[in-house]
């Protein structure tokens, strides 16, 4: 049974910084592209960030290029959100994904269209950013 649980989410100021994680369990997953997804209220799901199985490739969103960072360690079934520079625009619920490995990129890139290649869901961490 597949498995995504995210944690880290939190209130924070614009300017700060915070750090998702989402651990796997259930399948293989050095073997998996994983993802980041957001779904700011009355908006639809889409891609912000995705990485290959060994970590050497990675694509962002352009909204988040420069200040988000996703990395990922295979020894503990664990992929990761940096955040940096969060503005209120950041305000979402953050999903982790399983994606079809050959769209990887396309999960990161393709704005709302992204969601059609995810195989798992988590249930997602709210992230808030607000003075």
């Amino acid at each position: 049974q597949v498995r995504l649980v995210e944690s880290g989410g939190g209130s924070v100021q614009p300017g700060g910084s915070l750090r998702l994680s989402c651990v796997a369990s259930g399948y293989t997953f050095g073997s998996s592209c994983m993802a980041w997804f957001r779904q700011a209220p009355g908006n639809v799901r889409e891609g912000v960030a995705s990485i290959f199985t060994g970590g050497g490739s990675t694509y962002y969103a352009d909204s988040v290029k420069g200040r988000f960072s996703i990395s990922r360690d295979n020894a503990k079934n664990t992929v990761y959100l940096q955040m940096n520079s969060l503005t209120p625009e950041d305000t979402a619920m953050y999903y982790c994904a399983k994606v079809t490995f050959p769209a990887c990129k396309w999960a990161a890139v393709s704005g709302t269209k992204g969601a059609a290649v995810v195989d798992y869901w988590g249930e997602g961490t709210l992230v808030t950013i607000s003075s």
